[in-house]
């Protein structure tokens, strides 16, 4: 009876997750503005409630007597797993005092808006006194939970568990080594043509060929549905209800098909899930009071990437697509050839904008991020300061002059919830690769399936190698069972030095 019973508590931790999750949606797709300081209270309820029934003495009691009854089982089994994870979350959970969940929470949810309204004008003086308090907040936090070396490191536990600013040091120098090189080559190249992608594109043309898309590759929009925000997002109210959004500029056609096509590798992971794990630990993450069935942030970032950049940027995507861009933009395509438009979409130049940037550069505005956020969390950066920081570090990695805090330090929404990590979307793009590479080393059909627009075969690997698994291994060890190793930045290095040499005409050895 402790397992069973265990299993129905953590069913209603799970629930409470999900309609916290239900109410951030709305708040993010269709609140009206007003609403704001209440829904802030209302998420803070469900996220307190769920970490004070994770905690409770009934928690701690059925699982006292689950640990005892599934004794027997290997340490790898489902149930042993669930009982480890359960216990771990507890731990975690009882250093962090309720009530500084809860401020943070009700914080979030006012400084969501505090974060549109100054993005809107360009004025980060309007966030920076609630960014200052959920510094404060988070620093409380690290404290209280007391993993690593660094308080930095004990926020990281949270996303990417047993990631050290040791390991990140090392994985940013070895992606330096081997992106410099391009960068600094394709300086010296001629950009393609990239015209027509800022021509006049319907805000609904755009979001149907988006969604045609994403469906192509395999959104469930029985289990999912598709709608606009600020900021794209993905989020799962188990894997049967999984919402997906992006955003649209009429004059740049690329943000809105992208953003449609990243947020549903997110969303391909969580319909992948294994259905025998809803409402369990393995579709719920009791560290972060998530209900999401990745395993880390990084990994699903992996998905997201894979989707949006191995498949969704690639020759063959485009040789099979191109022809229904053409159908959806037949004005704004017709001088266009399908060359052209796969150039135009790869073409990399630095740039200020993290969620427009090509795939080259993309790992640097991580990089500037994450040293950023260890400077706010240890004390060394002020929040007053950050703009002039920000500017700074941008010139340094990307060479590009920041003109507003719009395009700057306020074009991230991540900050204004508390959530800090950045580090989490360079480990999705290393493990994307990781994947990619040996799907298609292990199994013929995938890239043959890729060259007829059957994804099938791919989605299939996926599904089999990361998705169905939920939460049930940890990164490395899921790293490890789909490619013999743990993360590892070559395959990534290879696939980025063979692609943009292909589209610059790069000599071997750049």
């Amino acid at each position: 009876m402790g397992y069973s019973e265990l299993l129905e508590i953590m069913g209603r931790v799970n629930d409470f997750l999900n309609a916290g999750s239900v109410l951030s949606w709305d708040a993010r797709t269709m609140m009206p503005r007003g609403g704001a300081e209440t829904r802030g209270k209302q998420v803070a309820t469900l996220a307190v409630a769920a970490r004070d029934l994770l905690c409770s003495n009934e928690a701690l009691r059925s699982l006292d007597r689950a640990e005892a009854e599934i004794a027997g089982k290997p340490a790898d089994s489902v149930e042993a797993t669930i009982v480890r994870q359960v216990r771990e979350a507890i731990d975690y959970h009882q250093r962090i005092p309720a009530e500084l969940l809860r401020r943070k929470e009700e914080l979030a949810g006012v400084a969501h808006d505090l974060w549109a309204d100054a993005r809107a004008s360009s004025d980060f003086s309007l966030f920076a006194p609630a960014l200052e308090r959920m510094v404060e907040i988070n620093r409380e936090i690290a404290a209280a939970i007391g993993i690593g070396s660094h308080p930095y490191e004990s926020l990281l536990h949270k996303l990417e568990p047993g990631t050290t600013i040791a390991d990140l040091d090392v994985m940013f120098a070895q992606l330096l080594d081997g992106m410099l090189p391009l960068v600094r080559a394709i300086a010296e190249r001629e950009q393609p043509r990239s015209d027509f992608l800022y021509r006049n594109y319907p805000a609904a043309d755009q979001l149907a060929f988006a969604l045609k898309m994403s469906k192509r590759i395999g959104f469930d929009t029985n289990r999912g549905r598709f709608d606009t925000t600020v900021h794209p997002f993905e989020v799962s109210f188990t894997r049967n209800d999984v919402r997906i959004t992006s955003r649209v500029s009429q004059n740049y056609m690329p943000m809105c098909l992208f953003g449609a096509l990243h947020e549903t590798g997110h969303a391909i992971y969580e319909q992948g899930v294994d259905a025998a794990y809803t409402r369990t630990p393995l579709a719920t993450d009791l560290i972060g009071l998530y209900a999401v069935g990745g395993v880390s942030f990084g990994a699903h970032e992996s998905q997201s990437r894979l989707w949006e950049n191995q498949v969704g940027r690639s020759r063959a995507f485009w040789s099979n697509h191109f022809g229904d861009a053409r159908d959806a933009f037949p004005d704004q395509l017709d001088d266009v050839t399908e060359d052209e438009f796969f150039r135009a979409i790869n073409r990399s130049m630095p740039s200020l904008i993290r969620v427009e940037a090509d795939e080259l550069t993309y790992d640097f505005h991580v990089m500037v991020r994450t040293d950023i956020e260890r400077q706010m969390i240890e004390g060394s950066l002020a929040v007053k300061d950050l703009p002039e920081a920000w500017n700074a570090s941008i010139k340094e990695y990307l060479g590009v002059e920041v003109p507003d805090d719009a395009q700057g330090v306020l074009q991230d929404v991540h900050w204004s919830g508390g959530q800090v990590g950045f580090c989490n979307y360079t480990i999705g793009n290393i493990m994307a690769a990781q994947l990619f590479e040996t799907a298609n080393a292990e199994d013929p059909a995938i890239r043959q399936g890729l060259e007829r627009a059957d994804y099938t075969p791919l989605r299939s690997w996926l599904t089999d190698r990361v998705c169905q698994h939920g939460r049930r291994y940890t990164r490395d060890e899921l790293l490890v069972r789909a490619t013999g190793r743990p993360l590892d930045p070559k395959p990534y290095i290879r696939h980025l030095t063979e692609k943009f040499s292909d589209i610059y005409d790069l000599p071997s050895a750049a």
